[in-house]
């Protein structure tokens, strides 16, 4: 195995990890919940997930740009002759990373609190935000493993 194929692995690996995570939890862990549990049960059970979902993404935040610049100079010779495909994964890698943020470092410690007041309606209100942007972070996600796949590093 080349250097290249082993970066490229472990970046494929590491979206693989943030998106799919992000899909499961999205369309098979959300409806079985709903289905399942009652409100202050589901809430309980979300305070419990993101967390360790959480340290997942981290690991997946920090890898991708290593792998990704390393790619982009090992293929291009640097950014300058990157083509622009690369540079639109780049900025969207950084508006999901942003949007991961502000659940992990606002949002979650909201839910976090209304679970532990039993304040069922704020919890059930800050997870529907979280939902709605793990939801676009999941779309964004989606479409830069596309724009990957059509556009390969090889």
């Amino acid at each position: 195995m080349t250097l290249f194929a082993f970066i490229y692995s472990i970046h494929v690996l590491a979206a693989l990890v943030w998106v799919g995570g992000m899909f499961f939890a999205w369309m098979v862990l959300r409806p079985a919940a709903v289905k399942a549990l009652e409100g202050p049960a589901r809430l309980k059970l979300w305070v419990e997930v993101f967390p360790r979902f959480f340290a997942w993404v981290w690991v997946a935040v920090f890898i991708l740009p290593i792998g990704g610049v390393g790619m982009i100079h090992m293929r291009f010779n640097g950014f300058e002759t990157a083509p622009r495909y690369v540079q639109i994964m780049m900025g969207l890698y950084l508006v999901m990373t942003a949007l991961f943020i502000r659940i992990q470092a606002l949002q979650l410690p909201e839910l976090r609190k209304a679970v532990l007041a039993e304040d069922w309606a704020t919890g059930a209100a800050t997870l529907g935000g979280i939902r709605r942007l793990v939801g676009i972070n999941l779309l964004i996600g989606l479409l830069l493993v596309a724009i990957a796949s059509a556009r390969p590093m090889f």
